[in-house]
């Protein structure tokens, strides 16, 4: 096994170690339907050479009634054994989306025990634009025995939001646009009413990276997290529009070293489609 040097990678590291044994590359790479971009035919067109195709938007619990919810430990494990990762490989994940979702499939990994698992800064738009090869053969590798994961851990449910509206338990974040937020129309990505959880607080996910899609460094991911107005010693549950963008956040926590803070699996295209769940909508007071 190859032996990540963290949970965040180079382009140079990645460029140097492409071909180490016990490497497995993916393609996390999922986009909003407003983008109508085709992950799989931009993936099939250029990627990086050696990297496998994860299909991120179809790897969910279709049998659960919350949108795009958590796939299963049996679900990731049978796509990553189709895909020939082994238990024992570190994986590095990159995307191409505005969104980045990468961060999504390391909390599904995560999540459920795979321990070595990393993401490359800045994704393939860096890749690309230091003018490191690509490829656009069909990469598979060969099936393998799926892993046995875990039982997924750091989720909540509605009603473990609901219950904390009433308790504060947790402090929540959103980390979808203030607009979206603090907004009084329709959202325009779900088609809900603008809005939130009451007492969410708002850090949107770009505030941790910086322009060219890179993360932050410790320092400033910190402080973004401290304007936003949360106690990082205390319990946080991070919440969005589907579940996507949040986990953003919660890898944003992993690089500071906070690594108890929890996803709302259903976020704002769960909550905000139900009439009894408690909303507030428009800017704060």
């Amino acid at each position: 096994m190859t032996m990540l040097p963290s949970a965040l990678v180079s382009s140079q590291w990645l460029a140097e170690n492409i071909d180490a044994p016990g490497l497995a590359v993916l393609d996390a790479s999922h986009h909003l339907p407003a983008a109508a971009r085709d992950a799989a035919a931009e993936f099939g067109t250029a990627h990086i050479p050696g990297a496998r195709f994860l299909g991120l938007s179809s790897l969910f619990d279709a049998g659960s009634a919350v949108p795009y919810a958590m796939p299963t430990p049996g679900q990731v494990a049978a796509r990553l054994g189709l895909l020939g990762v082994r238990p024992e490989d570190s994986i590095v994940l990159y995307d191409d989306s505005a969104i980045r979702t990468a961060a999504r499939a390391w909390f599904v990994l995560t999540a459920m025990g795979w321990e070595h698992v990393a993401i490359l800064d800045g994704g393939l738009d860096k890749w690309r634009s230091e003018g490191r090869s690509l490829a656009s053969d069909a990469v598979r590798g060969i099936a393998v025995s799926p892993a046995a994961l875990a039982p997924v851990r750091r989720v909540r449910s509605k009603a473990d939001m609901l219950a904390n509206v009433t308790q504060q338990r947790e402090q929540v974040l959103d980390a979808r646009g203030a607009d979206r937020v603090y907004g009084t129309g329709t959202d325009p990505v779900h088609g809900l009413p603008m809005g939130r959880i009451p007492g969410a607080l708002n850090l949107p996910f770009n505030e941790v990276l910086n322009t060219d899609g890179t993360y932050k460094s410790p320092d400033a991911i910190r402080a973004a997290f401290e304007a936003a107005g949360i106690d990082l010693s205390r319990p946080l549950t991070a919440t969005c529009g589907s579940g996507v963008t949040a986990s953003v956040l919660l890898f944003a926590l992993h690089l500071i070293g906070v690594d108890s803070a929890a996803l709302y699996d259903g976020s704002w295209s769960e909550w905000g489609a139900d009439p009894d769940t408690p909303k507030l909508q428009g800017p704060e007071a």
